[in-house]
């Protein structure tokens, strides 16, 4: 590992820490090296020295295999100069983006070809990266990121108000100097420590437009024009840039959906893990060393295959098969519809219009405290459930017949849900599920719909009070397979909180059946096939750097996670408390991190929900104890949101510095 400051085009230095073969120039390469390689670049805001056993673990398989290895810290944030970025993937971050691949490009130990890879936002910015081209990179590996920043990323889902303990999390840990000095200083307060916090940026952005379309690979596939690899998984919030990268690219795209959550596959759970790397470096090789691997003789897309699992949130493996597709749409899919009946069943006819109004309405309270077990631990789509009961019965709720023989789906199922509100704005969730034969009901897939956003994110309209609307509800990207006697479910709700913001009036809907517009599901259904199975490797045993070591565990996402949920039905009230907690011992010192998020909304005054952060960063070192200390505020009204952010440092239990930003927020059809 050497380090090395990456200058940018303003004078601005950035940290790097390469990670180098030993026999890359200007050390005397091995017989039979040229001593220059190709690189890879992770590019994060992560800080790079702390991070370095992960680093290490991660890199030496591909060191080993032949490549150059560049963690860069972004402007602003850990070792980097400079002042921190104003928010996410700014056109800042991404013109320094291509500095960094120029001066990798033109070192002695490269060849002059780059890769990008990365997880989440390393993953994200190799995307964008590739959408402006540099002429050095020469392809990509995303793994768990999204090509639609609005609807999938965590600040909102399905175009209504998230609020992540991510998104709150990062503003403590950007107030943080770099290690392993930790320098205090003017230019830290002026440069970190005072910058404003991007969570309050985020939150004035609450519909689609020009904010998000800075990085919007959706709106422009075409941008993209060298080999592009996407590893996405089935218990993470961003699968479903994976079909539309396949289904949309010009440029050659392969794919892996595994069952993973948010996490490299290799180490991921649930399992059955893989290494990836392998892939990676066949990948890499063909594009970056011009090595026939054989890569491209394979099909481009191998995804596993869900069978049915009870729902727990703890499953250690999800069973299951792999199975190679040819790319996306899969040509073989063939849609089923059913129709919710009077009775609340599903049939494969929809039901006479003419019964009546009662046959054909079926009408729904909103209770806002509702949908806690859809969001699974960290509060968002795709996570391992809970038994979906609790919020079935609070839900609009149709059954399938016992199906007579194994239904498999793969793709985005679709609600067609023609429904009507007497309040101006309103919201609709439908879930699909596996109803066993002893009642336990298993989440598959789900989605919520933003009504104001019926035709239009970017330019949203209150709903006619009482007037019925369609709506066309795309469920996130699933794979299931339904065994014989199992029921399918539609749930059909106006509430998902607390990984959805509820919206603000007492109301009541209804789902309208029968008629040219009736109520639907849509399945996307695949007949089996006898198609061939990629063969995986098993994960690698990563090597570990001394001197780096964990103090104690943590939630197995990072996130926080569920820990109570606290119910008071007499006075309508619910409370949800999320928790995480983690350490690390390094060469210099250690580090421990703490954060407990607090939830509140209450049946009968929507309108009055809130979330309280509270986080915390302690570094002990030989001479001092550095803390850092954040409280996030978030709460509504009717007609607005109220944003209050404290950011504290503390020297050896003294107070050094404080800072508060206050902000009302205008309700922006949320």
């Amino acid at each position: 590992m050497r380090e090395a400051w990456i200058p940018m085009r303003d004078g601005v230095r950035l940290a790097a820490d390469l990670y180098v073969p030993t026999d890359a120039t200007p050390a005397a390469p091995r017989k039979g090296s040229s001593g220059r390689f190709p690189v890879l670049l992770e590019y994060l805001p992560y800080r790079k020295t702390e991070s370095r056993a992960r680093s290490y673990a991660l890199y030496s398989y591909f060191v080993r295999r032949g490549y150059v290895v560049a963690r860069v810290d972004i402007r602003g944030t850990g070792n980097s100069e400079g002042r921190l970025v104003e928010y996410e993937y700014t056109e800042e971050e991404q013109r320094d983006g291509e500095d960094i691949i120029a001066w990798l490009a033109g070192q002695p130990f490269s060849t002059g070809r780059v890769g990008m890879f990365g997880i989440s936002w390393g993953g994200f910015n190799s995307i964008h990266m590739a959408m402006r081209n540099p002429p050095a990179l020469k392809a990509i590996l995303a793994v768990e990121a999204t090509d639609d920043l609005y609807q999938d990323d965590v600040h909102f889902v399905d175009g209504g108000m998230h609020v992540d303990s991510y998104e709150m999390g990062m503003d403590l840990d950007n107030a943080v100097p770099g290690a392993p000095d930790y320098v205090i200083d003017e230019a830290f307060f002026q440069d970190r420590f005072d910058r404003p916090p991007w969570m309050l940026t985020y939150k004035r952005e609450q519909r689609d437009g020009p904010f998000w379309d800075r990085t919007a690979l959706k709106a422009r596939y075409g941008a993209i024009r060298i080999p592009t690899f996407v590893i996405g998984g089935w218990c993470d919030g961003y699968r479903d840039s994976v079909p539309r990268m396949l289904e949309h690219m010009t440029a050659p795209v392969k794919a892996i959906l595994g069952p993973w959550a948010h996490s490299f596959p290799h180490h991921a759970y649930p399992k059955p893990q893989m290494e990836w790397r392998h892939e990676a470096v066949r990948w890499f090789d063909r594009w970056l060393k011009d090595r026939d691997t054989g890569i491209l003789d394979e099909p481009r897309f191998a995804v596993y295959v869900r069978h049915w699992h009870p729902p727990r949130t703890d499953l250690e493996e999800i069973p299951g098969e792999w199975r190679w597709e040819e790319g996306w749409p899969v040509a073989r899919i063939q849609p089923r519809t059913l129709y919710p009946q009077p009775n609340h069943t599903l049939a494969s006819a929809a039901p006479d219009a003419s019964a009546g109004r009662t046959a054909t309405e079926h009408r729904l309270r909103y209770v806002p405290t509702s949908g806690i077990e859809v969001g699974g631990p960290v509060m968002w789509w795709g996570d391992l459930a809970p038994d979906q009961q609790p919020s079935d019965a609070l839900s609009l709720v149709y059954d399938s017949d016992p199906v007579d023989q194994e239904v498999e789906v793969l793709g985005m199922p679709h609600a067609i849900l023609r429904a009507s509100a007497d309040a101006p704005l309103a919201r609709w969730f439908a879930r699909l599920s596996d109803v066993s034969p002893d009642g336990e009901v298993t989440l598959v897939a789900g989605a919520g719909v933003n009504g104001a956003h019926r035709d239009s994110a970017r330019e949203p309209t209150a709903l006619t009070p009482g007037e019925p609307v369609t709506l066309d509800v795309e469920m996130h990207f699933t794979s299931w397979v339904f065994p014989k006697g199992h029921r399918i479910r539609l749930a059909v709700s106006n509430a998902q909180w607390p990984m959805i913001w509820p919206t603000p009036y007492p109301m009541a809907t209804s789902l309208h059946l029968g008629g040219p517009e009736s109520t639907r599901l849509v399945l996307p259904v695949v007949p089996r096939a006898d198609r061939p199975r990629p063969d995986f490797l098993p994960p690698e045993t990563d090597p570990v750097l001394e001197g780096f070591g964990v103090l104690e565990g943590g939630t197995n996402s990072g996130y926080g996670e569920i820990t109570s949920v606290e119910r008071q039905p007499e006075r309508g009230t619910a409370k949800v408390v999320a928790a995480n907690s983690s350490g690390a011992r390094y060469p210099w010192g250690a580090q421990h991190y703490t954060e407990s998020i607090t939830h509140e909304a209450q049946d009968d005054h929507p309108e009055a929900a809130s979330v309280r952060g509270e986080h915390t960063t302690t570094i002990g070192l030989p001479d001092r104890t550095l803390r850092w200390e954040t409280r996030t505020e978030f709460r509504s009204d009717r007609e607005a949101f109220h944003y209050t952010f404290t950011r504290r440092l503390l020297k050896d239990g003294t107070l050094v510095r404080e800072k508060t930003w206050e902000e009302t927020i205008p309700r922006d059809f949320q």
